[in-house]
């Protein structure tokens, strides 16, 4: 997997201080993409065990509230593979159920949709995206659509899309959205 940009202090892509991954290759090809460049799997560096390394180094600050994954398209099968070692080693020193405690957790941003792409048709496929999606808390779905582009959403680019609860969806069965916090 390539990736284009690792970010160590971001905050536009989701709720505080975070360190984003934004992994290159993307079918969507949606039109007015903040990030057209990032479609192409070959461009960017190749991600390696050192960028695992220097992320999760990233994170360590109390300050810094997660990881979001972004792109081009995270859920890409080639780049699951690649983001798969990263979510581990997050997971094993920040687990879920310390959520509370550390303050960390992960987002994710997709163009496929959370119940009918993501759950509906990869996990019955793969282990690994099945794997992945147990790992991730906000997961913002939908391509984005240039009509429907408005710049006072909170941590997503156009109306359709949906900033998810990925725990509490897959518990119930049915989509838990995310309400950002009032202020």
């Amino acid at each position: 997997m390539n990736y284009a940009d690792i970010k160590q202090y971001d905050v536009a892509n989701g709720l505080g201080i975070r360190v984003s991954l934004f992994v290159s290759g993307c079918t969507h090809a949606c039109k007015g993409c903040f990030n057209e460049v990032a479609w192409d799997f070959n461009y960017g560096s190749e991600f390696t065990e050192k960028n695992i390394d220097d992320i999760m180094t990233y994170l360590e600050p109390e300050y810094v509230s997660g990881l979001t994954l972004l792109g081009g398209e995270p859920f890409e099968y080639s780049n699951q593979e690649g983001i798969l070692p990263l979510l581990r080693r997050f997971r094993e020193k920040y687990p879920m159920e310390d959520y509370d405690v550390h303050g960390k957790n992960i987002w994710a941003y997709s163009g496929y949709l959370f119940d009918r792409d993501i759950v509906g048709t990869m996990c019955k496929e793969s282990d690994m995206t099945r794997e992945i999606i147990s790992y991730i808390d906000i997961l913002v779905d939908g391509e984005f659509h240039e009509d429907e582009k408005n710049l006072k959403l909170h941590f997503k680019g156009s109306e359709n899309q949906r900033t998810i609860l990925v725990q509490e969806s897959l518990e119930k069965g049915a989509i838990v959205l995310w309400t950002p916090p009032a202020g």
